[in-house]
C-alpha cells in the first residue's frame, strides 16, 4: 500500500516540531514538504536538523509552487493570515487540509467554509481524543442540566497563547449552546468587572488563564444549589495533538468537499 504523502505548515513551531516527531509512530503516512514562512533563515535546512531529529532528506521551503507535486494533504497549525494563504493555494491544487489553527474571525471563518467547497478540511481547535470525548460528554449533561445548572468554562494556557477563550472553550460553549439552541455570542459572558452584578441565568461563563508553561487545561463546570459536575481535561504533552491531527489527515485523504471536525474522525456521533 502506498503511504499518503502530508506536507506540515510551520514547521518550526512548537506544534510543527511535534508533528515530525510524531510521524515515525503513525502507519501509512510520510513527510512530502515542509513550509516555513517565506524569508525564513531556516528555508533550505533539512526538516530534521531544525527540530532535533535525524536527517530526513525533505528541505524546509518557503514557495508553496514548489511543493504541488508532493503532498495530498497539508497540516496547518499557523495563524489565521497564513492559514488563509494556504488556503488558496491548497484550492487551487485540490490538496485537502487538517487545520488547528484557532483565533479567526467572522470573515476569515466564512472563508475557510466556502473553501471546503472545493476541497475536505478537517478544522480543529483540539485533535486529542480525550477532549473531543468531553465534548460529547458536555452534550449528554447539557441534555439534562442544561436548563436550571449554572454553566462555566475555565481554560487554562501557557503564557504566550494568543487568543483568549481558547478555541477548545469555545467549541466546548458551542456544543452546550447548540443542544440549548442558543446563540453562543448572545449567551456567552467572557469579562465579569468588579461590579458586574448577580449571575445572570441561561449563560455561559468564561474564564482565561494564561500562565507559565501549561500546554492546556479545560473545565466545564454545571452547577447547581447543592451538587455540582465538573470535567476537566488536562494535556501533558502536545504530542496528543500531533498523533490526533496525523490520523486526521489520513482520515479526510480522498474525501469529498466538505468542513468535518474530530468528532467525525473519531466517530462519536454514534456515543
Amino acid at each position: 500500500m502506498t503511504n499518503m504523502r502530508i506536507a506540515i505548515a510551520g514547521v518550526t513551531g512548537r506544534m510543527g516540531k511535534k508533528l515530525i516527531q510524531s510521524l515515525p509512530h503513525i502507519e501509512g503516512i510520510v513527510l512530502g514538504a515542509a513550509f516555513v514562512r517565506p524569508g525564513s533563515i531556516v528555508t533550505g535546512i533539512d526538516v530534521g536538523q531544525v527540530v532535533g531529529e535525524k536527517i530526513l532528506g525533505i528541505k524546509l521551503i518557503d514557495n508553496l509552487n514548489t511543493a504541488i507535486n508532493d503532498f495530498d494533504v497539508l497540516i496547518d497549525f499557523t495563524n489565521p493570515a497564513a492559514t488563509l494563504t494556504y488556503i488558496d493555494f491548497c484550492c487551487k491544487y485540490k490538496k485537502s487540509m487538517v487545520i488547528g489553527t484557532t483565533g479567526f474571525t467572522e470573515y476569515e471563518k466564512k472563508k475557510i467554509f466556502l473553501a471546503s467547497e472545493n476541497i475536505s478540511i478537517v478544522l480543529s481547535p483540539n485533535f486529542s481524543v480525550g477532549i473531543n470525548v468531553v465534548i460529547k460528554l458536555l452534550e449528554k449533561i447539557t441534555t439534562v442540566m442544561g436548563n436550571y445548572a449554572d454553566i462555566e468554562i475555565i481554560e487554562s494556557h501557557h503564557r504566550n497563547k494568543r487568543d483568549a477563550p481558547s478555541g477548545t472553550a469555545l467549541a466546548m460553549g458551542e456544543a452546550i449552546a447548540n443542544i440549548m439552541h442558543w446563540d453562543l455570542n448572545k449567551k456567552a459572558i467572557y469579562n465579569r468587572g468588579i461590579h458586574s452584578g448577580k449571575r445572570l441565568a441561561n449563560t455561559i461563563g468564561f474564564a482565561t488563564i494564561r500562565a507559565g508553561d501549561i500546554i492546556g487545561e479545560h473545565t466545564a463546570i454545571f452547577a447547581d444549589i447543592g451538587e455540582r459536575i465538573e470535567i476537566t481535561h488536562k494535556a501533558s504533552s502536545r504530542i496528543t495533538f500531533a498523533h490526533g491531527a496525523l490520523k486526521a489527515a489520513i482520515w479526510v485523504n480522498n474525501k469529498k468537499p466538505g468542513i468535518y471536525s474530530m468528532q467525525d474522525v473519531l466517530a462519536l456521533s454514534t456515543l
